[in-house]
C-alpha cells in the first residue's frame, strides 16, 4: 500500500470511530433490569437481576460497528422464594462469592435492518457465567433516542439515550451450572431478557 492510500485509510478509520457516542448503562434509577425464566415440568422459575453497568460506542449510522460491554451483579439476582434465592447464588449454583459477575461482551454485528426508529441486529459476543466464557448469537434491538435523556432524568442530564433489547436462551449445562441435575425442577434452558438504557451525555 502506498504512503498516501495508507495515510488516508487512518484518516477514513479515525474519522468512522470518531462518530460513535459512548452510552452508559449504569443506571441511578435502578430501571434497568436483566430478567430470566426457566420453566421445567414440575417448576417455573423466574427472576431479575438490576445492578447493572457497561459501556457501548454505537453509531446509529453504522451499527454494525458496535462495540461494549454489559456486566450484571450476581448478588443482585432475585426471586420470589427466599430460600430458592439461597441456593441459587450458593455454591452449588450460580456462586455469587467466588464469580460476583455476569458479563456479555459483543464482538461483532453481523446483520442490521432498519424498523421505524429500532435497529434489529444479531450480535455475537462472550457472555462469562460461573466463571466460564462462551460465544452467544443474540437477536438485539438497538433504539437511539436523541435529546430524550432529560425527560429521563427530570432535566438534571441532558443528552441522547440508547434503548437496548434482547432476549435469547442459553444452556446453564454449558456453564457448569449442575450439568444434568434437577431438570424435572431447574429446566436446562435459561431464557434471558435484557432490558436497558443507556446515557450519552451532551451539554
Amino acid at each position: 500500500m502506498k504512503k498516501s492510500s495508507l495515510a488516508l485509510f487512518f484518516v477514513l478509520t479515525s474519522w468512522a470511530g470518531a462518530s460513535a457516542d459512548v452510552f452508559d448503562f449504569k443506571d441511578a434509577k435502578g430501571v434497568n433490569n436483566i430478567a430470566f425464566m426457566l420453566d421445567a415440568p414440575l417448576e417455573s422459575i423466574s427472576g431479575t437481576g438490576n445492578d447493572i453497568s457497561g459501556t457501548v460506542n454505537f453509531d446509529p449510522k453504522n451499527p454494525s460497528a458496535t462495540t461494549g460491554s454489559i456486566s450484571l451483579k450476581t448478588e443482585s439476582l432475585m426471586v420470589t422464594n427466599s430460600v430458592m434465592r439461597d441456593h441459587m447464588l450458593g455454591a452449588g449454583w450460580l456462586d455469587a462469592k467466588k464469580h460476583p459477575e455476569i458479563t456479555f461482551t459483543a464482538k461483532k454485528v453481523t446483520t442490521t435492518q432498519q424498523e421505524g426508529k429500532a435497529i434489529k441486529a444479531t450480535v455475537v459476543g462472550d457472555l462469562t457465567l460461573k466463571g466460564i466464557t462462551k460465544e452467544v448469537t443474540a437477536p438485539i434491538t438497538f433504539t437511539h433516542i436523541p435529546g430524550k435523556l432529560a425527560d429521563r432524568t427530570g432535566g438534571k442530564m441532558k443528552g441522547d439515550l440508547l434503548v437496548i433489547r434482547a432476549d435469547f436462551p442459553i444452556n446453564r449445562s454449558e456453564f457448569g451450572i449442575k450439568p444434568g441435575e434437577n431438570t424435572e425442577k431447574v429446566a436446562e434452558t435459561i431464557n434471558i431478557r435484557m432490558s436497558l438504557a443507556g446515557a450519552c451525555v451532551k451539554e
